[in-house]
């Protein structure tokens, strides 16, 4: 069992940054590859970056060159470092924990933080 809670989304301008944080508890956090996924109103979940047990990453197109995840296995803990935040960019920021590069049912999930990306 692992426990995701996210933290670090707000209100920020186009253009600016953000580092959102994921600290997990309740398991082997270096046997997970750990991820970031969005949400915005009205549209599906999808990938923003993930990174596996070893470091490799894996980003959506739309986020290379601004986003870069991280994680630190001696803190439990994934971020996501955002730059050059657009519009577009906002919407709900979900931290996830599994086993593989592509989500699974039995993974697990943050309740997710609020990126609102506004002049």
């Amino acid at each position: 069992q692992v426990q995701l809670v996210e933290s670090g989304g707000g209100l920020v301008q186009p253009g600016g940054s953000l580092r959102l944080s994921c600290a997990a508890s309740g398991s082997i956090f270096s046997s997970y590859f750990m991820g970031w996924y969005r949400q915005a109103p009205g549209k599906q979940r999808e990938l923003v970056a993930r990174i596996s047990t070893s470091g490799l990453t894996k980003y959506t197109d739309s986020v290379l060159g601004r986003f870069t995840i991280s994680r630190d296995n001696a803190k439990n803990s994934v971020y996501l470092q955002m730059t050059s935040l657009k519009p577009e960019d906002t919407a709900v920021y979900l931290c996830n924990a599994g086993k593989g590069w592509s989500t699974q049912s039995y993974d697990y999930w943050g309740q997710g933080t609020q990126v609102t990306v506004s002049s």
